[in-house]
Parts: structure tokens; sequence; C-alpha cells
């Protein structure tokens, strides 16, 4: 059945074409399998609450009648302003139209939130912009620079917040500048959501072609309820496509975690676990609670344009599992930085098993895609990323949690194939089991054996982390990060960016090492698998088990070869086939025309005859822990006989993510 809806309708009707409904939501209400919700071009202010679930063979699809020309909005215009002082005005909102969450009451806080600051959920937008927050009324008036804003020079436009208990009002200051808040179009976010079920299992859904933007989230870490503008909300089988998505003051998108009793944001309001442990328990909890494949996760987001959110652009922890994030156009999160935490980027997943990110563009944005616990069977490939650091005016380090790709303490296998990786720094790899095959990495390396463990009380607190059944949810063990068990072939690493003489200057050694030098280098101090196989006694009998236990606890081995080292780029020590050129000036420039990014680079005359050989799953072996091929997530083995482009690799296999040295020259990204 067709169900039609028309914000422009003369008074609601029953769904037909002739009679339609003029709210999404009341088309929700009567949504069943095999269903089609057609939405006329408007503006929804409302939160859609789908009530039924599709089924695999009869999705309910919601549909954008016109691409984009259908928005859903968590906000309400506000005409009555009046001034107050100088360029600020004043406005009153009679608390009742907040109901049961008001988001000038509630602030962005919960585990792992780290900024110091006192931010609301709730935002002020004019002309379809974030104002900037402030935490008293004189800031607001004086409306100063906010220095570690990317954009410093829009930071001026500034508001501010408070309750008048004896009128049951939210009073609402804005700092307009020269702007005349009669002449633009003024927007206070009142819902915490657009799209997203109230109950869980409410699976098989499709979003299609809406603009969806400004809503009132909150903090979103793992041991919490996640929720965002649209969101799945602990089912399966949902399909995000086409969309426009932005201005969320935390979460674009949510495939994350339910509301697990005892255990939502317990560090916030208890204190007395680590954090570290709620983690744990987390995964624990789900399993008793029937997180399986069959129940949650297998979501796909295709062809979006994510921007302009606070806190990410896709979030999920364990929701997120064997779901596809393919073709969107990620970028520009967590620009303004008034939230801070350890759950800020692009895409920022927990347990995301059998996850594949591909052929997504993802730029200026805090970091790109951080992939938190158990990135098991996760692979990143044919994704574009650059500019994902702080602009030259912020004084930051290029490595201090500003990178493409964060894989944080997983056990593997975790796959980074034929990605294009422009920024200052490429991985940041507290975590073990990656492999990196036919890349163009213009960045550094991070954390290469640090950032897991702790010493509390002068002991070691090792983080040990869960590992799964292959391809499957339920937990096969847990170990702390060894670190290594890592391989690098058929890459091509370019000193791209200047090492400063004194980029260690003020450096506090007691954390971590800083590191802007491109190359697998950073790995010398690891064993090869020929050495560090010869420590266990293989074939004795009885071998002693103390005496392995050094072993047992050190470093796993690396496996590198067949890569590309340009312009300084410094190669691992016992590499046997590679091409190091560091006389020559090798260089990579983006260039962007009308949306179209093209890259001028002169890598492949430096290449010129340098090739190596085809890899494939067998060459790449298991992870150690889960004892887990780098294959696809059915189980069958990969040839990367395909490049960048989808082009094949034919006989002479060169190092990179082009199959031919002309490749380089093509459109890399249209929008």
């Amino acid at each position: 059945m067709q169900i039609y809806v028309n914000a422009q309708a003369s008074r609601g009707g029953n769904g037909s074409k002739v009679s339609p409904f003029k709210s999404i939501d009341d088309a929700a209400k009567i949504a069943r399998p095999g269903d089609e919700v057609i939405v006329a071009p408007g503006i929804y202010r409302e939160y859609v609450n789908p009530r039924h679930a599709g089924t695999e063979d009869a999705r309910i699809v919601y549909r954008s009648e016109k691409p984009l020309a259908a928005v859903i909005t968590g906000a309400e215009v506000v005409t009555d302003w009046k001034k107050y002082k100088g360029t600020t005005y004043v406005t009153r909102i009679d608390n009742t139209v907040f109901g049961a969450y008001n988001p000038y009451i509630q602030e962005v806080e919960g585990d792992w939130y780290f900024a110091d600051n006192h931010i609301h959920t709730g935002n002020v937008f004019v002309n379809d912009r974030m104002f900037y927050e402030t935490a008293t009324l004189k800031e607001c008036l004086e409306g100063k620079r906010y220095e570690r804003s990317w954009e410093p020079e829009y930071s001026i436009y500034k508001w501010y917040c408070e309750q008048d208990e004896k009128t049951n009002e939210t009073v609402i200051y804005v700092n307009f500048q020269e702007l005349n808040p009669a002449q633009q179009d003024v927007e206070i976010t009142v819902r915490r959501n657009c799209f997203l079920p109230s109950e869980k299992y409410i699976g098989y859904i499709t979003l299609s072609g809406f603009t969806v933007c400004k809503a009132a989230t909150t903090w979103a870490p793992p041991a919490a309820y996640q929720d965002g503008m649209i969101g799945a909300h602990w089912s399966r089988g949902w399909i995000i496509e086409d969309c426009e998505i932005y201005g969320s003051k935390c979460c674009g998108i949510s495939f994350g975690n339910y509301s697990q009793e005892n255990n939502d944001n317990y560090f916030f309001h208890k204190h007395v676990k680590s954090p570290t442990q709620m983690e744990r328990d987390a995964v624990c909890r789900a399993q008793y609670d029937g997180w399986t494949k069959e129940t949650v996760g297998s979501h796909i987001v295709r062809r979006c344009n994510i921007h302009h959110c606070e806190q990410t652009g896709i979030v999920g922890r364990m929701g997120c599992v064997f779901s596809i994030i393919e073709d969107n156009h990620i970028h520009h999160i967590n620009n303004m930085q008034q939230l801070g935490g350890a759950e800020i980027a692009g895409i920022k997943f927990h347990a995301a098993i059998d996850v594949i990110f591909r052929r997504n563009h993802i730029h200026h944005c805090s970091m790109g895609i951080w992939t938190d616990w158990e990135a098991q069977g996760t692979r990143f490939t044919r994704n574009f990323l650059h500019d994902n650091c702080p602009p030259k005016h912020i004084k930051a380090r290029p490595d201090r949690f500003d990178q493409d790709i964060f894989v944080e303490v997983g056990h593997g296998p975790t796959l980074i194939d034929n990605n294009i990786l422009l920024s200052p720094c490429t991985l940041r790899i507290p975590t073990e089991g990656v492999a990196m095959v036919h890349n163009l990495i213009c960045g550094s390396f991070c954390m290469v054996g640090s950032g897991v463990d702790s010493v509390i009380n002068g002991q070691r607190e090792p983080r040990y982390t869960p590992y799964h059944i292959a391809h499957r949810t339920e937990v096969l063990g847990f170990m702390t990060i060894l670190h290594g068990d890592d391989r690098f072939y058929n890459n091509i690493f370019i000193q791209n960016t200047p090492i400063p003489k004194d980029y260690l200057k003020d450096w506090d050694p007691d954390r971590e090492p800083c590191n802007l030098e491109v190359g697998t280098h950073v790995w010398d101090e690891y064993p090869v698998y020929e050495d560090w196989i010869e420590q266990f006694d293989i074939g004795k009998r009885r071998p002693d088990m103390g005496k392995l236990a050094h072993g047992h606890f050190g470093h796993l081995p690396v496996w590198v070869n067949g890569n590309a080292y340009l312009g300084g780029a410094k190669a691992f020590a016992r590499e046997k086939e590679n091409l190091i050129d560091s006389k020559s000036k090798a260089f990579v420039k983006l260039e962007e025309k009308r949306g179209a990014f093209t890259l001028k680079t002169n890598v492949f005359d430096l290449v010129k005859d340098f090739a190596d050989h085809m890899i494939r799953t067998e060459t790449l072996g298991k992870a150690f822990e889960p004892e887990e091929q780098y294959e696809n997530p059915d189980g069958t083995p990969i040839t990367f006989d395909e490049d960048y482009f989808g082009n094949k690799r034919g006989i002479r296999v060169i190092p990179g993510p082009f199959a031919t040295e002309t490749l380089a020259g093509e459109v890399i990204w249209k929008q």
C-alpha cells in the first residue's frame, strides 16, 4: 500500500493520494510491512516515531517524493525577538513547548565527555547555521572570537540561555552582531530526535531522499543509550540513502547501544567502577540480552551528505555490526570545538564487527573514522580521506587525536586497502591485527605500541578487550593488546608534510610520543614471524610453560613487503622488497573544481618500474587472537586485484591504490 503525506494539505486526511496526511508520524502509525510512505516537498517540524517493523522481504519505505525536498527538522521558528542590549536580543519560550525534554535544561554530559564547559543540547540556528553557546550572559554580550573554533571569524555569533522558574520559561539571548533578527531565518531546536523509533527492534525500515536537520541530540558514549537525529534503536536491516543530514548537537545517525539497565552512563553517575570495565560489562550484558547477528545490525548508509554535526556524523556501539557504510560524503564534524571527549569523529563505531566502510569521502573532521574496541572483520576500502586535522591557526600537533583512521584496542582482523589517505596523521594504532594493502599514505602512524594500558598505583592495568567467533557477535575470549600482528603490503608512503626541526619541543615525554615521520620504520623493534615463532619450542612434547611466558606477552610479529617510500618516508629495517627514494622530491596535491577532486602527483614517475606480488587472503594469514582470516564477511577469500576505481590489476602489480600510473590524474571524487 502507498501512504501519502503532504504538509501543504488543507487538512489532515486518511493517507490516500487525494487526501494525504499532513504529518509523517501519522503515516508511521499505520505503515505495515510492504508499505511505502511517499512524502511531498515541505518542512515537517515533527518527531517521527516508526511504530511498526518491516520484514526482510517486505520493508517499510519512507520516501521523499522529490529528492531532499521533504525536510524533517527538530527545530521551530522564533520571530519574537526583543532588543536587550547592543546587538543582543532576547526571547522567552514557554517550557510547555518542550514537554518532558527541555534541551535548554539538559546539558551535554556523560561518560567520556571531557569538556569543562556547560553546553546544552539545544541550539540556536540563524540562516541554517549554528551559533555558539556561552556560559554567561556577559560572554554573549561581548561576542568575542573563540580561537579553538575551526572558523573563529564566525564564532562571534553567540547565544545564552537561562531558566525563569517563576514564569516557567526558557529565556534565550542571542548576539546577532550586524544581523537584524527580523530579516533572518531564526530557529531553535526543541526536539531530541527527528526519525527514530521509541521502541527497540523496529527493523527493516528504509529512509530515502530526505533532508533531516537540527535536533537536540544527547552525548552518545558507548556504555549508554545512543541517539541521533536518525536512529535504528537496536534493530536490524535499516537503509538510509540519498539523504542530507546536518545540524545535530551531537550525532547525525545512530546505530548505537540501547539503554542497558544499571549500565547507562554508569561511570558518570556512580564513579566507582572504571569506565573501561563498563565497556566489558556492556558487551556481556548485550550477549545476555540477545545481541546476535540475527537480531541487530546489518544496516546500510549510502550516498548521504552528512555534515556540521558536533559529535559524530554516524555513531554506533554493537548495534552497528555487519553494516555497510558506502558512497557517503561526511565532512565538517566537530568544527565548532565546543564539545570535547573521546567519542568524536566523522564516524565513531564500537564493535564494528564485519562492518565495511567503502567509497566514502571524509574530510575536515576532528577525526575521520574511529573504530574503538573489537574492530574484527572490519574493512576500510576505496575511501578518500583528507584534512582531518585542525586548521593552521590552531596550535595543535597533527598527531594529537586528529587523523584519518583510528583503530583502538582490537584484535583484528582489520583490513585497510586501496584508500587515499592524505591527512598529516594517517593511522592511530593502539591495537593489533591490522593489514594495510595498496594504500596511498601521506601521513604518519601514531601510538605504535602505546595508548592501551595504564600504570595505576605503580602497577600496569591492562585493557582486556573481547574478541569474537568469526563473523558472529558471540564472545570467544578476552585479551590485552600485545601490539604487532600487523601487515603492510604494496603501499606508497610519502613524507608529504614537512617535519619542523623543533616538533618535539615542549612535548611531555610522559605522554604519547609525537611522531610526524611517515613510514613503517616505527615497527623496527618488532619481530618478524621467523624470529617470533622460534620462542615457542614448537614440536616439543612438553614445553616449559613458564619459560614461554615471555613470548606469550611480548610483541607480536609484523609482515612488511613491497612498499614504496618517497620524499623521505622511512622503511621497516627488515623489509626485503621495497623501493626507497629519499632524494627525489615527491608531492601529492589535491585540486578541487566545482565539487570534483583531482589528485596531482609525481609519485608514479618515481615508482617507475618497481612492482611486487598480487596480495590475497592467504598472503595475509590470520589475526592472532581470534584466528580469523582477512576475508569477506561471508567467509570467502579476497584477491586484491581491484584498485580504488574498481579497475582490475594486471600482471604488473604496482604499489598504491591505482592499477596503472595514469589513473592518478583522474577525478577521484565528485559531489
